[in-house]
C-alpha cells in the first residue's frame, strides 16, 4: 500500500476524534504509540484491502437495513470479561445516542 494511502487514512481517523495523527507511532516517536495525538484515547489504525470484519459488518447492515435498524457487531471471547463493538463511523453518533438512552454497563 502506498505509503501516503496509510497516512491518511490515519489523519481521517484522527479528525474523526478531533486531533492530529501522531507521526512515527510505530515505536519511533517519544511522544506515544498511539496512531493519534488525542490525550484519552489510545488508537490502533489498521488499513488493508480486505477485512473479514468488514464483510462481516457489510452482511450484517444489509440485513439491518431490512428492518430499518442501525448495525453493530459485538465480539465475545469465552471466558473473557465484557466485549468489543464494531460500530461504523457514520452510525457512531446514533448508536451513542441509543446507548445514552438505554444502554446498561456490562462489564
Amino acid at each position: 500500500m502506498n505509503r501516503r494511502t496509510w497516512k491518511k487514512g490515519e489523519q481521517r481517523v484522527a479528525a474523526f476524534f478531533g486531533t492530529l495523527r501522531t507521526s512515527l507511532s510505530g515505536g519511533n516517536s517519544k511522544i506515544t504509540r498511539s496512531d493519534t495525538m488525542h490525550p484519552d484515547l489510545f488508537v490502533e489504525v489498521k488499513h488493508r484491502k480486505r477485512n473479514s470484519v468488514r464483510t462481516l459488518h457489510d452482511e450484517v447492515k444489509a440485513q439491518a437495513a431490512v428492518e430499518g435498524k442501525t448495525p453493530v457487531l459485538a465480539y465475545l471471547d469465552l471466558g473473557r470479561p465484557g466485549f468489543l463493538l464494531v460500530i461504523h463511523s457514520g452510525d457512531f453518533e446514533q448508536v451513542v445516542r441509543i446507548f445514552m438512552e438505554n444502554g446498561k454497563d456490562t462489564k
